[in-house]
């Protein structure tokens, strides 16, 4: 069964996370937050040390790893009845993060919609993450190095993803407007079920 699945795709910053939280809190409506999923991992873990060397440079970590982690989380959270994917529209934010994830995920995925939040002013993003690393205690988002390594990274790497998908699924939201005007906007654009 392929799960209907709404991408939030935008650099580090541009608020994927916050929507992502706001629209799990729907029903019907499930989120799975990539990167919270790394985060709780143990340093004892093999994964969680694979984390931790690669956010640590702010590099993503390598395409295997991230599928394997997603596909356990979203296994234990199916049979816990947490998420039901015969009733539940998977929210995902921070997967897929490049082409080849978005392919290995084809099986799996059904996308009925992108959401790309945009955020042109680069500054914007650095001090949001700034502010979420003191706020969150988040050490990936608190060297500014990092923070445009990861920036770039999601140039180069997330931003193509978006053209895989194509224009008929991605709808653009400027996500320096406040939240809450984010969050009208996506709602206005959600494909309604049919």
């Amino acid at each position: 069964m392929k799960f209907n699945t709404v991408l939030l795709i935008g650099a580090p910053g541009a608020g994927k996370g916050t929507q992502g939280k706001i629209l799990g809190t729907v029903p019907n409506f499930y989120h799975c937050a990539c990167g919270e999923v790394f985060r709780n991992l143990t340093v004892e873990s093999e994964l969680g040390r694979t984390f931790i060397e690669y956010s640590s440079r702010g590099e993503l970590v390598p395409d295997e790893y991230t599928i394997r982690l997603w596909r356990t989380y979203i296994e234990n959270r199916t049979r816990s009845g947490q998420f039901r994917p015969e009733m539940d529209t998977l929210v995902l934010d921070g997967l897929p993060r490049n082409i080849y994830q978005a392919k290995m995920l084809a099986d799996t995925l059904n996308v009925i919609a992108v959401f790309n939040l945009t955020c042109p002013d680069r500054s914007k993003l650095v001090a949001r993450l700034q502010r979420r690393a003191l706020r969150d205690n988040r050490l990936d988002d608190a060297n500014v190095e990092v923070i445009i390594a990861r920036l770039s990274l999601y140039d180069k790497e997330t931003k193509p993803v978006l053209a895989y998908y194509g224009p008929d699924l991605v709808r653009t939201i400027d996500a320096i407007q406040p939240p809450i005007l984010v969050l009208q906007s996506l709602l206005a654009m959600l494909p309604r079920p049919a």
